[in-house]
């Protein structure tokens, strides 16, 4: 049996963050873990941020309800839930995610939580477990799938290196630079035939 485990933000839909940082001026937010390897890092930053603008989940959630998942991005998950199970292993949180699950019609989606203090605002992080997408690529191994995995960024690069193949997807020159040996993926259709390919 087969199991395709994909990122979720610049891969299916835009990088929230990226939105949210256009949305409000604040070009600090545009920092993704494209350009950041730690997480929790990242994370720490993003709340300093919004702390110091007096910005709060609502605020986040407000951006994220006008986000439309990439062109293309739907189709591809359509046909590919066709053919396999596809599991999201996204390091995003729950309190993001709803919105953009629907319009992608609801896959499985393993992610993380926000800690929301009793005003609103984001105070800290819940990590489902860390290094949670590979260890999420070892557990399905261990229940005898065979995995396939791509991404977009340095938290996705373990996943991929640990599943039995997998791909890069629209990744970013710098990451591309380091990871020569893994293939890219710029087309959505070029990505469904890469998976047809391993399935």
């Amino acid at each position: 049996m087969n199991i395709v485990c994909l990122d979720l933000e610049g891969v299916l839909v835009p990088e929230i963050w990226i939105a949210f940082a256009e949305e409000t001026g604040i070009k600090e937010l545009k920092r993704t873990t494209r350009d950041e390897p730690d997480y929790r890092k990242l994370m720490q930053y993003r709340i300093n941020i919004l702390d110091a603008n007096n910005l709060k989940l609502e605020d986040v959630q407000a951006t994220i309800a006008k986000v439309k998942p990439l062109d293309g991005a739907y189709e591809f998950l359509t046909e590919l839930r066709k053919l396999t199970q596809v599991v999201i292993l996204s390091d995003t949180f729950k309190e993001f995610a709803a919105p953009l699950m629907k319009q992608l019609d609801y896959p499985t989606i393993l992610c993380n939580e926000l800690v929301i203090d009793g005003d609103n605002r984001i105070v800290d992080i819940k990590l489902r477990q860390e290094d949670g997408k590979r260890k999420a690529i070892d557990a399905f191994r261990s229940l005898s799938y065979k995995t396939f995995a791509a991404g977009d960024s340095y938290n996705d690069l373990a996943m991929i290196r640990r599943a039995d193949n997998g791909c890069l997807f629209r990744a970013p020159a710098k990451i591309l630079e380091t990871e020569k040996d893994l293939k890219l993926c710029i087309t959505f259709q070029e990505f469904l035939e890469t998976i047809k390919a391993f399935l």
